[in-house]
């Protein structure tokens, strides 16, 4: 049976509040969804307060749609609004393993959340697919191996080596040990918004195993390469539920991440999405917005301004679902 595909409206503002007027300001936005085999953008628009003075469009060295923005006049405020209506096609891996864990009650704790009890045998042992992107292999897989080395908040280290070993035993199958540490850092991490700011280093999150979404996800990267594999970084959103009898309120949803890991297959390989925030395989409900190796890749506004003094930041979004569309 065909799963049927979901369709989300999102909002996602940001305002900036300026003590001092600002003279000059140049903003790179990652706010655009890209397309993927199992998902569309349907309808996007940005708007930007104060108009900008020039604008342009174009995808970075990732594939992302990247939209660059130049106000050259005094401002006090910068708000910026992106709208966006996505179509996400259910992506688990076709293999049949994969399809079995996703739907088998084994595979589901108490909190409805998938475990990876099941049995991952089909993909290549891990140490396989490592020795595949060695340097000197051939073919060389350029796509996956930009995504094996540091990055700004990855590291390749032992002690993260170290800290997946207990996933990684020899020739055991690449998903099933990734599926195990994701549960491990899922296990060992305790969610906290206080913990962590953008800038924290990843060894400090290993140390103190506490953070948000970025943290769990850049963790989860920092192992992998760690043991040679290639992972990136995915940005995007995760629709929430409310309370039971509760609506759902505008903006109390926020930014997600997530990682994606290669594995080598037929057409050049695929690439599986791994949640260790949830300890789940991402689907219907996680849209993806961009990719790369690491947040700074992909931050959703960064820029640089003249002026301003200090700053408040507000930022909101929200995630709604919208019905199926009848057939015919």
């Amino acid at each position: 049976m065909t799963l049927p595909a979901a369709r989300y409206h999102v909002v996602h503002e940001t305002t900036y509040h300026y003590d001092s007027p600002v003279s000059l300001s140049r903003q790179l936005l990652h706010l655009t969804p890209r397309d993927c085999p199992w998902q569309r953008c349907l309808a996007h628009q940005i708007t930007v307060s104060p108009d900008a003075t020039s604008n342009r469009e174009r995808h970075d060295s990732f594939g992302n749609p990247v939209r660059e923005l130049s106000i050259e006049f005094p401002h006090d405020s910068l708000q910026v609004r992106a709208e966006s209506t996505i179509e996400v096609l259910p992506h688990l891996p076709a293999d049949a393993q994969l399809a079995r864990l996703a739907s088998s009650p084994e595979a589901v704790d108490g909190r409805g959340r998938q475990t990876g009890a099941g049995s991952l045998h089909a993909s290549p042992a891990w140490e396989k697919v490592r020795d595949a992107l060695d340097y000197g292999s051939r073919p060389v897989l350029v796509d996956a191996s930009r995504f094996q080395f540091e990055s700004p908040h990855v590291r390749v280290k032992h002690e993260f080596a170290s800290y997946a070993s207990s996933c990684f035993w020899p020739q055991r199958p690449l998903l099933e040990a990734v599926l195990a540490l994701m549960s491990r850092i899922y296990q060992d991490l305790e969610f906290d918004p206080e913990a962590t700011t953008v800038a924290t280093p990843v060894l400090q999150v290993l140390a103190d195993k506490r953070g948000v979404c970025q943290d769990f996800a850049h963790l989860m990267l920092s192992c992998l390469r760690s043991q040679g594999l290639a992972a990136r970084y995915v940005s995007g959103y995760l629709l929430t539920h409310p309370p039971a009898g509760q609506a759902r309120m505008v903006g109390a949803d926020a930014s997600h991440a997530w990682i994606s890991l290669y594995c080598p297959g037929p057409g050049g390989g695929y690439w599986v999405d791994f949640d260790p925030t949830n300890n789940l395989l991402p689907d219907t409900h996680h849209i993806t917005l961009t990719w790369g190796r690491d947040f700074a890749d992909v931050s959703p506004l960064r820029g640089v301004i003249l002026g301003g003094d200090a700053h408040e930041l507000d930022v909101a979004v929200t995630v709604t679902p919208l019905p199926e569309e009848a057939d015919g």
